[in-house]
């Protein structure tokens, strides 16, 4: 795709560069090369650099700290933050929390909770999905019972990412039963993880690693102060934030930088080994993938343009999620098939950092590609798994 920039965004484009360049920090951008899971602090210390320079917001209106960019300064953002191989920013405080507080909250909670979350002082997460509840997600058990001055929080909910290193987490809990759709009656909630009767429990996945953990609810006192918006209309705000977080799930960039990089491998005769470029079958499903990826980039654009003409992102969101998470997928697939028998060790060990002390291994180890695989399963699941997100579509796009 040609996108035909401006003088003025091919200077935010040179400032972006130099930004990548000169201020992320080595031992990050060494980590991330080589497959080295980022720390809390690693994360908080780029999102800090991102707020200085008033790049935390991306999305955020001018008014409460935002950048007040152009879909195509999003754009240039997105793809030159992943050129630079630059952590992700964590979602669930600079994404989806803090766009429901400044669109759903009141001015207090505008002024107690925005400014922190703008400047990644606080690590927040996401307590949606439940055992019994996580496609379909108004099926949710947590209760709310209103007690006073308070909600008496009641429940559990699981596959909570990062919960370990969470101040506080967003809640759709049910403050009402007596209603006549099961989407009626649940109701948004802050809490404070530090508040007696929370519980976190890691949950290891498949690839070795505790991102995910199931988080415990058991009589805890909630202010009344940190419900969001309207008490039973949680689902209302809880659908928009996952309109956005679906639409970020896609991570087009990302994909377009591990295709090329991956290109770039496929061309380097590795350990003597015939270059996979001259492997017609392989560089067919490669070129595939690269098409699919086009196309969605495609679709991204025009939903950023919606998005800032006013728009909330639609049906176009689950679109974007389908497509992104198959695309995600496949270019882990074509990653092991490029790695070979070298992909086949299960050693986690070997990617625990090892820096000041003596060097990881290299660049060339495959190993971490299984563990990506596996670990990025999920990916058609989280957000509301894609057989979901068809029906969405059947509905709203197709109007079946």
């Amino acid at each position: 795709m040609n996108v035909t920039l401006s003088d003025d965004e091919l200077a935010f484009r040179d400032e972006l560069r130099a930004f990548f360049r000169d201020r992320l920090p080595e031992d990050i951008r060494r980590k991330q090369e080589q497959g080295v899971i980022l720390d809390r602090e690693d994360h908080i210390r780029f999102q800090k650099l991102l707020a200085e320079k008033g790049w935390a917001g991306v999305n955020w209106p001018v008014e409460y700290g935002g950048t007040g960019w152009t879909p195509v300064q999003k754009y240039l953002f997105a793809t030159e933050m992943a050129e630079a191989n630059a952590p992700d920013i964590v979602p669930f405080g600079l994404s989806m929390v803090g766009p429901v507080i400044y669109s759903f909250g009141n001015d207090e909670q505008k002024r107690r909770f925005l400014p922190d979350i703008l400047e990644s002082n606080v690590w927040w997460c996401q307590g949606y999905s439940e055992p019994g509840a996580g496609s379909d997600l108004a099926s949710l058990k947590t209760r709310a019972e209103f007690d006073g001055d308070a909600y008496i929080v009641n429940g559990t909910k699981t596959w909570t990412t990062l919960g370990q290193h969470a101040d506080w987490i967003f809640v759709l809990a049910r403050s009402r039963a007596d209603v006549a759709r099961r989407q009626e009656g649940i109701s948004f909630l802050l809490v404070d993880m530090s508040t007696p009767g929370v519980t976190v429990r890691p949950i290891i996945t498949i690839e070795g690693e505790h991102e995910v953990n199931e988080v415990h609810f058991e009589n805890v006192r909630v202010p009344a102060e940190n419900l969001v918006g309207e008490e039973g209309a949680g689902w209302t705000y809880g659908k928009v934030l996952l309109q956005h977080e679906r639409t970020n799930i896609a991570g087009v960039a990302r994909s377009r930088y591990r295709l090329k990089k991956l290109r770039e491998r496929a061309g380097r005769a590795v350990r003597g080994a015939t270059p996979l470029t001259e492997d017609r079958n392989f560089m067919r499903k490669l070129a595939a993938v690269e098409v699919e990826l086009k196309a969605l980039e495609y679709t991204e654009l025009r939903t950023l343009a919606a998005v800032a003409s006013g728009k909330a992102p639609g049906p176009e969101s689950s679109i974007l999620k389908i497509k992104g998470t198959e695309v995600q997928q496949a270019i882990d697939t074509l990653y092991l098939e490029a790695a070979g028998y070298y992909a086949l060790p299960y050693v986690p060990e070997q990617y625990v950092l090892g820096f000041p002390d003596g060097e990881r291994v290299g660049e060339d180890t495959e190993t971490r590609f299984s563990l990506q695989y596996f670990n990025n399963r999920k990916a058609s699941i989280y957000g509301g798994s894609n057989e979901i997100q068809k029906n969405i579509v059947a509905k709203h796009v197709l109007g079946l």
